[in-house]
């Protein structure tokens, strides 16, 4: 894992920032994943929000090094949206900016990225998609709602056998302000605190 990434992950405490009612969020998480680990199966999650631009993005890839930085086994961190539309170029410029190695390995309109936090980890593949495109898992896993607006316009998940709400704040209210970098770098880093936190409870 990159120097850089661990320096994150070595900042966080267990308890940083995070307020009762998060940790209730996050709760239904946690034991999904415990479950998961405590019967030897795969743990499957899918972070869904209406673009798969921002949110879903960062959840998906945050999930996926804390797994790797807390050594929990089997871990598939995937993304999804009510919509296609494109992964948000400040996302991709903010974790690069947090200590990713990123580059486009398809620049269409909906670009694809390659996403790497360690020299010699098997990449992240981040674009937009829907929540049940092929490349995500179709049976067993847990939809992660990271938006409200998602949760509540997708009613039913096939294939999910748990539906997590965990909104977060929207980025993308600061987009053309002077305040975007600032926000965006601040809702990565809660949003890695977050599955820093998650993690940081898997009894392996």
């Amino acid at each position: 894992m990159y120097q850089k990434i661990k320096e994150i992950f070595s900042a966080i405490t267990n308890e940083q920032d995070l307020t009762e009612e998060r940790k209730t969020l996050l709760l239904p998480l946690i034991q999904f994943i415990q479950d998961k680990v405590d019967r030897g199966q795969a743990v499957n999650l899918n972070f869904i929000c209406t673009h798969n631009s921002r949110r879903s993005h960062l959840a998906q890839i945050w999930a996926q090094v804390a797994a790797s930085y807390h050594k929990t086994p089997a871990v598939n961190c995937y993304s999804g949206g009510t919509e296609e539309t494109a992964l948000f170029p400040k996302v991709a410029e903010t974790l690069a900016a947090q200590g990713f190695d990123i580059f486009k390995i398809a620049d269409t309109a909906n670009p694809i990225y390659a996403i790497k936090y360690g020299d010699n980890i098997t990449p992240l593949i981040g674009f937009s998609k829907k929540y049940d495109s092929p490349f995500n898992p179709t049976s067993e896993f847990a939809a992660v709602m990271t938006c409200s607006q998602a949760d509540s316009g997708c009613p039913f998940i096939s294939g999910a056998e748990k539906r997590i709400p965990l909104p977060f704040e929207d980025p993308k209210i600061t987009d053309g302000s002077a305040q975007q970098t600032r926000v965006y770098n601040e809702r990565s880093l809660e949003i890695a605190a977050e599955m820093f936190y998650v993690f940081s409870h898997i009894k392996k």
